[in-house]
């Protein structure tokens, strides 16, 4: 473990102020405004105006900032201690529009492409998962990013009631459209659920997106899953965007669309710490519902995979540095 840099942002420790006292921040870190101040900005999305279904996402950030005090220091597993490694702090939550979803989506695309030309990497909390898509927009590069997604649903259909292309059920069609993502170097995990028709993947097989299936998940085992992760995103620039209803409702039921049969969360603190040396440039945990919630298990495990995800993070910060 690296000595800590005195210059770095470091959480309130839990002997210092009670977890349950203080202000409320991501990891109990300072809240500051300039990204250019930062490696990696932790960042709220309160929005939900993209579900079809349950809403109550807009306030999955406050309750996992509330959560993220029971995480500490140092990863228990891979020895990581990302305040060592990298400057990390809350930036905050974007100034959405609740009542405008283009509006909305336009204001998030700039408010990450000023985090973007600052030099730091973001780490989301949603939010609904229509909210990915301005955030691949505004950390946009000259060539397409892969993808990693954990998740239940593909999130590649076209449009809903009527002719709207804005749900969170199209967030990753348009980003393939607009040149955003490679779709050969995209790879969806833990997909399943009843369909509306036999042909609901189809679009997305075409275009070359490796999909996991939770059968085939369950033949392969997280360790061959992470070696298939490695195999498709390759050293390509790679986001990391994590929906809840990935994990069976068990352990997460405060989410919009929840889908029995998942994988649980040990399985995925396993698959995200696999990520460990792949070329990541981003990251979210998306669809904590509190409303839906009980005792914050939701927002609890909201906050532990954010926790493991800036880990991974921020240790592929530091390498390429």
């Amino acid at each position: 473990m690296m000595a800590h840099d005195a210059s770095f942002f470091r959480p309130l420790g839990g002997s210092e102020v009670p977890r349950f006292a203080g202000r409320s921040t991501f990891m109990r870190l300072p809240q500051i405004e300039d990204p250019a101040e930062v490696d990696i900005a932790l960042i709220g999305l309160p929005w939900d105006s993209g579900s079809t279904n349950r809403v109550g996402q807009r306030h999955g950030p406050r309750e996992i900032r509330s959560n993220s005090t029971m995480m500490r220091l140092v990863h228990q597993a891979s020895r990581i201690a990302p305040y060592d490694l990298c400057r990390i702090a809350d930036l905050g939550d974007v100034p959405i529009n609740p009542i405008d979803i283009r509006d909305t989506l336009e204001r998030t695309s700039e408010f990450y492409h000023r985090v973007h030309r600052a030099g730091a990497v973001p780490l989301t909390a949603g939010g609904d998962h229509l909210g990915t898509l301005p955030i691949l927009r505004g950390i946009t590069r000259d060539e397409p990013m892969a993808l990693v997604q954990f998740d239940s649903h593909s999130d590649t259909n076209d449009t809903y009631f009527g002719d709207n292309p804005y749900t969170h059920g199209t967030p990753f069609r348009r980003a393939i459209e607009e040149g955003i993502l490679d779709p050969t170097r995209i790879i969806q995990i833990g997909i399943r659920g009843s369909m509306y028709n036999t042909s609901d993947l189809d679009w997305a097989h075409e275009q070359g997106i490796r999909i996991i299936e939770i059968e085939e998940y369950f033949e392969l085992g997280p360790k061959k899953v992470n070696e298939e992760i490695a195999r498709v995103v390759g050293k390509t620039p790679t986001y990391v965007t994590f929906d809840v209803d990935a994990l069976d409702p068990v352990y997460a039921p405060g989410t919009g669309t929840p889908e029995v049969g998942g994988f649980t969360t040990r399985e995925a603190q396993q698959m995200i710490r696999g990520l460990r040396g792949l070329n990541l440039v981003g990251a979210d945990v998306m669809e904590v519902a509190p409303p839906f919630d009980y005792s914050d298990i939701t927002a609890l495990t909201g906050a532990t995979l954010m926790f493991e995800l800036l880990c991974v993070l921020a240790d592929a910060v530091a390498t390429r540095r």
